[in-house]
């Protein structure tokens, strides 16, 4: 709450034909959730059965919640239905389905930010909704839904090239080699990517990248920028 006022989740519009566009939820989800995670590859030593992970990369996050929406305190005194007022699919699950329909200028889905209060603030793009209509008219018209929707992380090229660098040691190291050590598991550990493992053969005139031995010492060098 702010100021006593109680806050309206909402879900903007940022690109596209629908951009400046506010959805708002009439009800506050109950709860959410942030999910995030990471992919590691399996490097395997040749000739032993160790093996180490390696990091490959972060999947986006995942934000999802279930959304209630209800259009029935709009019937009037008698019952009797102002189509385009009750109709909970015209007044509020058809702008769900937007974020999921290819806008004719980005020839995509538009991002759109799920902002509720200061509590979050998810810039996103719409992954999945699955609708489920719960209470309806005598006419069939639908006037209650629950929605279930996953929103995934969006950010831009450029937020990548900013925010993620890969960083290297900063000084020459040595390391021993022990049984099942190879360049490329060496180079893994590391700088974090096996590609590397010329870096450490050249360092060392090492011309076979398999012609090393449990003992041999090996400088890593630090990565050029």
């Amino acid at each position: 709450m702010s100021g006593g006022k109680l806050e309206k989740a909402q879900i903007m519009i940022l690109n596209g034909k629908q951009k400046g566009d506010t959805i708002e939820c009439k009800f506050n989800p109950n709860a959410y959730t942030l999910e995030k995670s990471v992919n590691y590859g399996e490097l395997k030593a040749t000739g032993s059965g160790a093996s180490i992970m390696q990091f490959v990369d972060g999947n986006a996050e995942t934000l999802s919640m279930e959304l209630f929406f209800d259009t029935s305190d709009q019937l009037d005194s008698k019952g009797s239905p102002d189509p385009s007022k009750v109709d909970v699919r015209e007044r509020y699950t058809k702008h769900i389905d937007t974020l999921l329909s290819v806008d004719g200028e980005l020839h995509a889905p538009p991002v759109c930010r799920f902002v509720w209060g200061d509590g979050i603030d998810f810039t996103a793009l719409l992954q999945r909704a699955n609708k489920q209509f719960t209470k309806f008219l005598p006419s069939g018209i639908p006037v209650r839904a629950r929605v279930n929707v996953v929103f995934k992380e969006y950010k831009t090229a450029d937020y990548h090239k900013s925010e993620v660098s890969p960083e290297s040691t900063d000084k020459t190291k040595v390391w021993t080699v022990t049984d099942g050590d190879t360049l490329w598991l060496i180079a893994a550990e590391e700088y974090g990517d096996s590609a590397h493992w010329r870096t450490i053969a050249d360092h060392n005139d090492v011309e076979d990248p398999r012609a090393i031995d449990a003992g041999d010492k090996l400088e890593l060098p630090p990565l050029q920028s």
